[in-house]
């Protein structure tokens, strides 16, 4: 039986994210690379990655976020387009480690209705994993009822399908080697946000999507066990370990 993967490459991690529409190329092939060590055609593995300098810094000049949205053609365009093309330079990666990637683009396929709530649905994730693909999807703007467009964020994509397909390992990677307290030092398990709160701020480059503290809060939100690390923990990761740190609700069993 193969195992689910669901791995998200932070914007920060592939772009530099202070720099507009400018990729961190080395990182982003040794991430890859790192990927095509552990990758087996058995395993079902979705990659998720987020905006960088490709998509914040257009979301940020159009005033567009995860709640306030736009109905400007050229401010879906522009976001949209940068996400393309960041895509494609993953993608582009990811095949010159031979792992048969495909673009998902969520602007094509999920929307929100009036009350924010995400309709993407994984029935496509699901029939591309079963035709041996890798689909590769990312944040981006989708049509939100009466507001025009707003932001879709990975880490929102990465509960989604967290919660919808119940994959065997949830990973977040990360430019930090895991959630920081207040001396710098990795935090090894989450449980509650209230136990962190004090110590999450957000991103100090443009992110419209909320920094580390919505990726803890949506990660605890899915009753599931995942990771944040960084690109050093990638083969801990996919080896089944405790890279960085441990993220889940009190509840989980």
């Amino acid at each position: 039986m193969s195992d689910q993967i669901l791995l998200k490459l932070g914007g920060s991690v592939i772009t530099e994210k202070d720099r507009t529409e400018t990729l961190d190329g080395p990182t982003l092939r040794s991430v890859t690379e790192a990927i095509g060590t552990h990758y087996s055609s058995s395993d079902d593995l979705i990659i998720v990655h987020g905006g960088g300098s490709f998509g914040h810094h257009h979301a940020d000049n159009h005033g567009v976020t995860t709640t306030s949205g736009s109905s400007d053609y050229r401010a879906a365009m522009d976001i949209h387009g940068a996400m393309k093309t960041l895509n494609t330079f993953v993608l582009d990666r990811l095949h010159d480690q031979s792992i048969p990637a495909v673009p998902v683009h969520p602007f094509s396929v999920a929307s929100r209705s009036a009350d924010g709530s995400l309709d993407y649905p994984v029935t496509h994730i699901q029939r591309l994993l079963d035709e041996g693909f890798v689909p590769v999807t990312h944040g981006d703007v989708v049509a939100h009822e009466n507001q025009g467009v707003t932001i879709l964020s990975g880490d929102e994509i990465i509960a989604h399908f967290g919660r919808a397909l119940e994959p065997d390992r949830i990973g977040l990677c990360s430019t930090v080697p895991g959630v920081l307290d207040e001396e710098d030092v990795v935090i090894d398990q989450i449980t509650a946000y209230e136990s962190v709160s004090s110590v999450l701020g957000d991103s100090s480059a443009t992110d419209v999507s909320g920094g580390m503290a919505a990726k803890v809060k949506e990660l605890l939100s899915l009753g599931h066990e995942s990771y944040i690390f960084d690109p050093s923990s990638i083969d801990q990761f996919f080896s089944a370990g405790h890279p960085g740190t441990r993220i889940v609700s009190e509840n989980f069993k």
